[in-house]
């Protein structure tokens, strides 16, 4: 009898193992499983503000135990990026400690004097004088590039404006639009999955939202997951022009069944 495929699993992190803060009933039990039987993963955000030990710290206070190195950031993949695209260049950052520590640590100067790029991420102060110096600096000839397209964000106040919002405003006033590095472009998956050194054939894609976390997974030739628990329902899932692999109410479902997340 054949040896059943081991599963990578790449997991959005926001709707899918927290919800506002709190562990979302099951996730660590799925965490310990994976653990327990050698099974690859990656928790995923397209927030770009933190850093991984950031993140590990702000998950281990929800009760979620992730290593640092099992942590994927759309910053991250935007200096991974960079680094193939031009290695030990030069950028002027809109963002915070996630995005400048990623930059940095692949041997990028930080700079507003000619950069090669003008980089755009998450940030809750945005400067309405520095995005005047992305708007000139791309007029001058920088290129342009953001960590990730969405438009808002939450708060406990309500909706923030994020990246999306503030690169439309830029794309507005210069004329250039930005590439964005993270989901739904599966560039963000394929550098998760560089990192894992995984192959997409045996890897899914646990998200909340169709429009990049399944969208980005198809993409990337990934098999998905829709959970309830967060954005999207199954209504709202309906209503797109591609279907997750499967949709489940929880992480919890998966529970016991880490090596048959696709029974039937």
């Amino acid at each position: 009898m054949a040896e059943p495929r081991k599963w990578t699993y790449l997991m959005d992190m926001d709707g899918v193992l927290v919800h506002e803060e709190h562990l979302v009933p099951g996730a660590d039990k799925l965490l310990e499983e994976l653990r327990a039987k050698g099974n690859q993963f990656l928790v995923l955000t397209n927030n770009s503000i933190y850093t991984q030990r950031d993140l590990r710290a702000r998950l281990r206070r929800t009760g979620l135990e992730v290593p640092e190195s099992a942590i994927w950031t759309s910053a991250l993949a935007t200096a991974k990026f960079l680094d193939s695209q031009r290695p030990e260049g030069s950028a002027f950052v809109i963002g915070e400690a996630g995005l400048t520590t990623a930059l940095h640590e692949i041997g990028y100067v930080l700079t507003d004097r000619d950069p090669d790029y003008v980089v755009l991420g998450e940030t809750r102060t945005y400067s309405f004088t520095s995005i005047t110096t992305a708007i000139r600096l791309i007029e001058q000839g920088s290129r342009f590039i953001a960590t990730n397209p969405d438009s808002t964000g939450p708060s406990r106040e309500g909706s923030l404006p994020a990246t999306g919002s503030v690169a439309a405003l830029i794309e507005k006033a210069t004329g250039h639009a930005p590439y964005f590095v993270g989901k739904p472009n599966p560039l963000m998956m394929r550098s998760a999955l560089n990192s894992l050194g995984a192959h997409s054939e045996t890897t899914l894609m646990i998200g909340d939202r169709m429009d990049t976390d399944v969208r980005s997974g198809l993409e990337a030739g990934l098999q998905t997951i829709l959970v309830l628990t967060g954005i999207s329902t199954p209504e709202t899932a309906e209503r797109f022009p591609y279907r997750p692999s499967r949709v489940i109410d929880s992480v919890a479902d998966l529970v016991g069944n880490v090596d048959d997340p696709f029974p039937g």
